[in-house]
């Protein structure tokens, strides 16, 4: 059997798991542990708990935790405070720095190691930032290794804290260790307003909460429904007994529209209400065993109805054939010249165009006339 402790070193971090050793260790306890970063002073969440080997041999065996280095002392924990002064001053320094520089990033937060070999700067931006030049003088200030972390919008939330729209303190914040995909489709299967401003968070992206109940609307709640649904181009009967084509779906009301036979009548109704008609089955019989009786219901009354005199259709208005249209006035008829202009005479064209041809002819004449004169008169 192997023990293991889990361990976070940040408020709603990340747990990491270590071996305990032989020291007695339980839940609230402070360790100092190896990490890849150096020593780190972190908080027991999980006490000890024993992990079963194994019993298939072909198996690979899993890696084995690192051990603790020790159990903190009233020393360590003071040493813990003062790393947290040093890292305020640490935060004006740099702060002045990447002004001094003029580099287009923000400084969010700064985190010392518990030996104090390394410091942590931890910043944001919207590209690719050259902070080699900022990295010499920081390490030039502080006389220890320097590393400049770039986060995204979601770990600058969970880094600096807040209040969500809840009211409450982000979920991030406060006991959310790692970040779950959260889709647009989680969403849309509770039925929520899909406007950005009321699913999305101080971070600019969609609610962590989303994934709270989406298990729930997407396996238990869709279970429970009813099963049959309705496609579109399906055949179905109404609760009156007609039948009827499915041309239009609305899942997220659960309607279906309806294209009732031999008319052009549409329905709206909901799915629970439907019935699936299948090729061969008689509307009929269906209508007699599962709904109303369409005969009894809509029997006309026993008792005559005096016929109802309706208003006969005004008759169509004639104009009368014998009746002279006045004529146009004298001014307001075409000249003569241009009575028959929209009309096309080919004899007209041609004229035209042989016409246009002499002219261009005469034209050339004339020049090359002209040409030969002024060439005689130079000589």
């Amino acid at each position: 059997m192997q023990k293991i402790i889990g361990v976070r070193f940040k408020k709603a971090g990340k747990i990491h798991f270590f071996d305990p050793g032989r020291d007695d260790i339980k839940s609230g306890d402070c360790v100092i542990v190896e990490t890849a970063r150096g020593l780190e002073c972190g908080d027991v969440v999980i006490g000890v708990r024993e992990l079963p080997t194994a019993e298939n041999n072909d198996s690979k065996p899993l890696p084995r935790p690192h051990k603790i280095y020790r159990k903190a002392t009233k020393s360590d924990l003071a040493r813990v405070a003062e790393n947290h002064k040093q890292e305020k001053e640490a935060y004006t320094i740099c702060k002045e720095k990447i002004e001094e520089h003029n580099l287009p990033m923000n400084l969010i937060n700064v985190n010392y190691t518990f030996d104090s070999s390394k410091i942590i700067f931890y910043f944001t931006a919207e590209g690719r930032v050259d902070f080699r030049e900022l990295v010499r003088d920081l390490a030039y200030i502080f006389h220890t290794r320097i590393e400049l972390r770039q986060v995204g919008v979601r770990d600058e939330a969970k880094l600096l804290g807040g209040v969500g729209c809840c009211g409450r303190p982000l979920c991030c914040a406060t006991f959310l260790g790692d970040f779950a995909p959260v889709s647009i489709r989680m969403a849309k299967e509770q039925n929520l307003s899909l406007n950005p401003t009321k699913i999305s968070g101080i971070c600019g992206r969609l609610l962590c909460c989303l994934k709270y109940e989406s298990d729930y609307y997407h396996e238990n709640y869709i279970a429970t429904v009813k099963n049959y649904q309705p496609k579109q181009g399906d055949r179905v009967i109404l609760e009156n007994g007609k039948s009827g084509k499915v041309v239009a779906i609305n899942e997220s009301r659960r309607n279906a529209t309806i294209l009732i036979d031999n008319t052009k009548d549409t329905v709206v109704t909901n799915w629970e209400v439907l019935m699936p008609l299948e090729k061969g089955e008689n509307i009929s019989q269906i209508a007699e065993e599962n709904l109303v009786d369409v005969e009894t219901e809509f029997e006309p009354p026993s008792t005559p109805q005096p016929p109802i005199d309706l208003p006969r259709p005004a008759p169509k208005f004639e104009r009368p054939k014998n009746i002279e249209r006045p004529r146009a006035p004298e001014h307001n008829k075409k000249p003569e010249h241009k009575k028959n202009f929209n009309r096309r005479d080919d004899s007209q064209v041609t004229n035209l165009y042989d016409n246009r041809r002499k002219e261009k002819i005469n034209k050339k004449d004339n020049r090359q006339h002209k040409n030969s004169k002024s060439k005689g008169r130079r000589k």
